[in-house]
């Protein structure tokens, strides 16, 4: 199972020492889930969850910024990264159905205790179980640690020669059982957990959201961002690492992440206008941003084309096609179908050219996706095509209702 190799997120003030992050942000979220502490994170509500069916101890403790579950379907598999005390998995069991399926995934015993609390009278009170708290890294979503710590147990490290035998046990885990396998899931959300990840494992990260969502799936990802690089003060404080503010993204870089590991169609869903909190006059802010899987493969050639409605005299896709408003563009097949797919990001801005003869796959040629050139109309109606057809009636090009 590769991981994508990414620049790291953290540049700038990246020389400042950074504390125990990972005991701290286990400190805070320990104390988190055995009381309501606000200042986790900024005030967030789910449209999808009222009070009247969510138990208020799991509505009391969940910490976010924002809310990924409005972009959630009826029967997709869905993976929550930083679980929690389980209110998005719960509002997502019932939001994607018997149908669907719900993981959620957290490093922290009492959060996951919190949760799995849950699990039976939330089950029965919606009429259906589709949803599994799940221990590990976001980071390292192959590993299942409740796997690792049942080795431990049995096999106490106490040298170096146990140490290395139990990370080859680490290595055999996520190859033969990965806790989230390649592939498998639709959706990746997210509510301000990102950014506790320590930097130096952030590009894994993004590696593992790519290796686990199936082509054509995507992430949705709620995190807080600020419009400058945090200075050393504030990389240094391990109060506001737990407290989402030192390993907040740089807006920009934010989105530049999710393009180097891969994904295409990275849209900000939702910002929020005024900051959370200004820190020595950087800004911080949340952040809700869409981001899908799929752009690799071959590129062959099938005779379509797209025309860009506008309203922009062009723009220029993940892929570098400039598309000019209102040409006929050449594009490949793995193109087409990207930008015309009725459930992308891209298909209200562009229009489907398809070719009237449709080229079979297995016929199809390498299409260079080089340069952009136009299609000559000949090109999809083919070169033969020769016919000759009148209106019959004058509304008969407006539709059964005439123009309007």
């Amino acid at each position: 199972m590769s991981r994508k190799t990414l620049e790291s997120p953290v540049t700038g003030a990246d020389a400042a020492p950074i504390p125990d992050l990972e005991g701290e942000v286990l400190r805070r979220y320990r104390d988190g889930a055995r009381r309501a502490e606000p200042g986790l994170c900024c005030p967030q509500t789910l449209d999808a969850a009222p009070s009247d069916w969510l138990p208020r101890e799991i509505v009391e403790k969940d910490y976010g910024c924002g809310d990924p579950t409005v972009y959630v379907a009826e029967g997709e598999t869905v993976l929550d990264l930083g679980s929690g005390a389980g209110k998005a998995c719960y509002v997502l069991a019932r939001k994607v159905g018997p149908a669907g399926r719900v993981i959620g995934v957290d490093f922290n015993d009492e959060m996951l205790a919190l949760a799995r609390k849950y699990e039976d009278p939330i089950s029965e009170r919606i009429g259906f179980r589709n949803v599994r708290f799940v221990k590990g890294k976001i980071q390292d979503l192959a590993l299942d640690l409740a796997l690792a710590e049942e080795w431990l147990r049995q096999h106490p490290v106490r040298n170096l020669e146990q140490l290395r035998a139990f990370e080859a046990e680490c290595d055999r885990l996520r190859r033969e059982r990965p806790l989230v396998p390649d592939s498998s899931v639709d959706v990746v959300i997210s509510n301000c957990v990102l950014n506790l990840v320590r930097p130096e494992d952030k590009a894994h990260l993004f590696g593992e959201i790519f290796r686990v969502l199936r082509r054509g799936g995507r992430a949705v990802i709620s995190d807080i961002v600020c419009d400058e690089d945090p200075t050393p003060s504030i990389l240094s404080d391990p109060v506001l690492w737990s407290g989402c503010i030192a390993g907040a993204f740089r807006e920009d870089r934010f989105l530049a992440l999710f393009e180097q590991a891969g994904f295409y169609g990275v849209e900000i869903l939702a910002r929020q206008v005024e900051p959370w909190q200004v820190i020595e006059g950087i800004e911080f802010r949340s952040m809700t941003l869409r981001a899908w899987k799929g752009k690799d493969g071959p590129c062959l050639e099938r005779n379509q084309a797209i025309i860009y409605r506008g309203p922009w005299s062009m723009v220029r896709d993940d892929d570098g096609h400039t598309l000019h408003r209102g040409q006929r563009i050449a594009v490949c097949d793995k193109t087409f179908g990207i930008l015309t797919h009725p459930r992308g990001p891209y298909h209200r801005d562009v229009l489907p050219v398809p070719p009237r003869e449709e080229i079979p796959l297995e016929q199809a040629k390498p299409f260079s996706c080089a340069a952009t050139r136009a299609r000559h109309p000949r090109e999809t109606k083919g070169q033969d095509y020769d016919l000759t057809k009148t209106a019959d009636s004058p509304a008969s090009c407006c539709g059964p209702d005439g123009c309007t």
